[in-house]
């Protein structure tokens, strides 16, 4: 989703702003950036602007609802929850500098979209890590496929409920006219994230910091 900064009041704006800049202080806090992989790193940034340049492909309807994959699954995978939350957000910051998103709601389409489709990868893989068996294909198939496809229904779903819930669209427009678009583009996003994550995990399981070759591979 792409939120104009029109749709929605200045205090609502301040907010979510002051909301992200909080959470990206507790991300980069969380981050252990003595440990982190050089190579890893130089990848992960390409991956941001890999990324920036995905999201300039996307179609829309009204305002507040356009259609484009998300990739917060693969970063939260590639790269854990509190660095893919700060790769997310540098992200959105290439997305105001290139003129496709206003900068005062910036804050408001990272705590609405992505966080939640951050927190959704990173849950469900912790549950998948807890309660199924240690298997390449559990991880590939729960945590990239599925995890990936629901990631963006979460991140949708929480779109939507603002939007009806500020009265900027009937809940009936947005479960008739967005909802559908909305479930298609999540097997997209689904299948790409269990792609990308199969490749890594073959050619370069060292740069994917969910993946454990000791426990997917040589049980």
């Amino acid at each position: 989703m792409n939120f104009p900064d029109t749709l929605f009041s200045p205090p609502l704006l301040w907010a979510a702003t002051g909301l992200m800049l909080l959470l990206l202080s507790l991300a980069a806090w969380r981050v252990p950036w003595r440990t982190l992989p050089p190579g890893a790193v130089s990848a992960w940034a390409a991956a941001c602007v890999l990324l920036a340049a995905m999201w300039l492909v996307k179609a829309g309807l009204q305002p507040g609802l356009s259609f484009h994959l998300l990739g917060a699954a693969i970063f939260t995978l590639l790269m854990g929850p509190a660095l893919a939350l700060l790769a997310l957000a540098l992200v959105l910051l290439l997305q105001v500098a290139a003129g496709q998103l206003d900068w005062l709601a910036l804050g408001l389409n990272f705590c609405v979209t992505l966080l939640p489709a951050v927190a959704v990868t990173a849950l469900a893989l912790r549950l998948a890590q807890r309660y199924l068996p240690a298997h390449l294909f559990v991880y590939v198939f729960v945590n990239a496929f599925l995890a990936g496809g629901l990631s963006l229904v979460v991140a949708a779903a929480s779109g939507m409920a603002l939007l009806w819930l500020l009265g900027v669209y009937d809940w009936p427009y947005l479960l008739d006219n967005a909802l559908p678009f909305y479930f298609l583009l999540s097997w997209s996003e689904a299948f790409t994230s269990g792609l990308v994550l199969s490749i890594m995990v073959v050619y370069r399981p060292q740069w994917v910091r969910s993946f454990d070759d000791a426990r997917y591979l040589m049980r």
